[in-house]
């Protein structure tokens, strides 16, 4: 089937044409990502496969659909960056990867933990440097502490039982509680206790509209002082100016991000030779205890691998006429 695949990096170039030896489909990769501005590079194109950046609003739908695009096909779990309803209007399928490996963003998550309580950012380039002094360095015992995973898929729970593993107690919040979890040694909790009680605050929640900015600043006001906040899930989770706040009033002791809610535009490419246009994200680098890493949370072999795959089968399911039961759910 003939897809044209946006936003695309050498990296997708690899592991796609590596699955697609036995799928067999008709591959055409640009660069850009997938907007209004750039809808008319699908024209002609049946199929589209999108990014979690790429925007698919209704302009851009409407564009596709004009162009003779009949699937979308997104290499991500999240669809908060499509507009459902624009997509039935005009009986467009949108199909995601809603697993691939879970476990490369659970062990993303603990990296980012360890790294901010042992200053590992800070002692790498103070060695380079010929620093070998241990003054600002100190962190803390992760045994004894109370980590809190709002959210308590495949991502909250594997992050869940690991920390469990160094010793932590695990609080979780979740409207729809896993019974594994509570076999595993967590314990769910109304949200305003987990950020009472947690030593460390985990996102692993989808972007909902009832989730958006779900770390505001009244919850940050209910966070121990000191508390380590964690985000690997997606970026507006997170009210990043209250974040600010709460790092400057010491609130916030460690801020570990994968994800930032502005991060169109700036993530996935390299602007190491241009001035930073984004005065939030600008201040952010600017503090010590915190680190940012740049969507990179599913960035392994196996997750490549899984996306890849799992992509290309949802094309080859909607080209022979049957579901791959990947499909999005109804607006």
């Amino acid at each position: 089937m003939r897809t044209a695949v946006f936003s695309t990096r050498a990296y997708d170039r690899l592991y796609f044409d590596a699955g697609n030896q036995t799928a067999g489909h008709d591959l055409t990769f640009f660069k850009e990502a997938l907007g209004p501005a750039t809808s008319g590079l699908a024209a002609g194109f049946p199929a589209v496969c999108a990014f979690v950046n790429d925007r698919l609003d209704a302009a851009t739908l409407d564009a596709l659909a004009r162009g003779g695009t009949r699937l979308v096909a997104l290499r991500c779990a999240g669809y908060n960056n499509v507009d459902r309803a624009a997509a039935a209007r005009h009986r467009l399928t949108v199909v995601r990867v809603p697993a691939y490996s879970p476990h490369a963003v659970a062990e993303h998550t603990v990296a980012l933990i360890l790294a901010l309580n042992r200053h590992l950012h800070r002692a790498y380039n103070r060695v380079r440097e010929g620093n070998f002094a241990l003054e600002g360095l100190i962190g803390f015992d992760l045994h004894g502490k109370t980590a809190g995973t709002i959210g308590t898929g495949q991502i909250g729970r594997l992050v869940g039982r690991i920390l469990r593993g160094f010793g932590c107690r695990w609080l979780a919040a979740d409207p729809h509680p896993n019974p594994e979890v509570t076999a595993e040694g967590g314990e769910y909790v109304p949200l305003p206790r987990l950020l009472s009680e947690s030593d460390i605050v985990s996102l692993h929640c989808p972007l909902l509209p009832e989730t958006r900015h779900l770390i505001n600043a009244e919850a940050i006001a209910r966070m121990k002082p000191g508390v380590m906040l964690i985000n690997t899930s997606r970026g507006a989770l997170v009210d990043t100016r209250a974040v600010i706040a709460g790092l400057k009033s010491r609130r916030i002791g460690f801020l570990g991000l994968d994800v930032y809610e502005e991060e169109e535009g700036v993530f996935f490419r390299d602007l190491s030779n241009e001035v930073m246009e984004d005065d939030t994200l600008a201040r952010l680098l600017t503090f010590p205890n915190v680190i940012i890493t740049g969507h990179q949370g599913f960035f392994t072999h196996e997750a490549l691998t899984a996306i890849a795959t799992t992509t290309l089968a949802n094309i080859t399911a909607f080209e022979q006429g049957r579901p791959s039961g990947n499909e999005l759910p109804p607006p």
